[in-house]
């Protein structure tokens, strides 16, 4: 299995959406209300937008929905630096999207994380790209079976990525195991994605 050279630069892509009501959280929002439920997205993605991207052993980008959000400015702005290059997510399901984004970069390791994920660090994404050293791909599974990150290699050219993924459901992490055979993955540390008023007390109890 090829090894990853240094002359292949880092990408870290944050998925993020413009924190608006009835947009973002919206399981959560039914829980704890949407005033409570954006509040919470806008707060995080604050968090983990900033610490991400200062951090100059990769090069960061937003990955943002709607699409607009990437050139224009809205109550948003002041969560999305604007020294952070932000491209659009696009249309389709979340495995069309994040092929999209795949192919968007030159060769070289990409790694997609999600913006609502409260306990991801820098660590988190050394780690990832770290693995990505010896790996064609990593995941980073949640508590639900999903997963808060994916990260490619990218030595060649990948298509048909996600064929068969049943997204936001408990199968999500193992669908895409699957669909990425026969590339080499390896498992990163498991995070919790906070989609109900349960995740979100239990976040905030550990």
């Amino acid at each position: 299995m090829a090894k990853l050279s240094s002359v292949y630069r880092r990408r870290l892509v944050i998925f993020a959406k413009a924190p608006e009501m009835g947009r973002v959280k919206t399981r959560l929002a039914s829980d704890i209300g949407s005033v409570r439920a954006t509040s919470w997205y806008r707060a995080t993605s604050m968090r983990v937008i900033a610490d991400l991207s200062r951090d100059p052993r990769w090069e960061t980008y937003l990955a943002v929905a709607p699409d607009h959000a990437a050139s224009c400015h809205g109550s948003w702005r002041e969560i999305w630096p604007e020294t952070v290059m932000r491209i659009p997510q696009g249309g389709g399901d979340l495995g069309a999207r994040l092929e999209a984004v795949f192919r968007w970069f030159p060769a070289g390791p990409v790694l997609i994380v999600g913006s609502d994920i409260p306990e991801l660090s820098n660590r988190h994404v050394a780690s990832a790209f770290s693995a990505l050293g010896d790996s064609d791909a990593v995941l980073g599974p949640c508590q639900d079976g999903g997963y808060w990150g994916i990260g490619l290699k990218r030595l060649r050219a990948e298509t048909d990525l996600f064929e068969g993924v049943r997204w936001s459901t408990p199968h999500t992490y193992n669908d895409t195991l699957h669909a990425l055979r026969p590339r080499r993955v390896k498992r990163l540390e498991e995070l919790i994605d906070v989609d109900t008023g349960g995740d979100l007390a239990f976040v905030r109890r550990v």
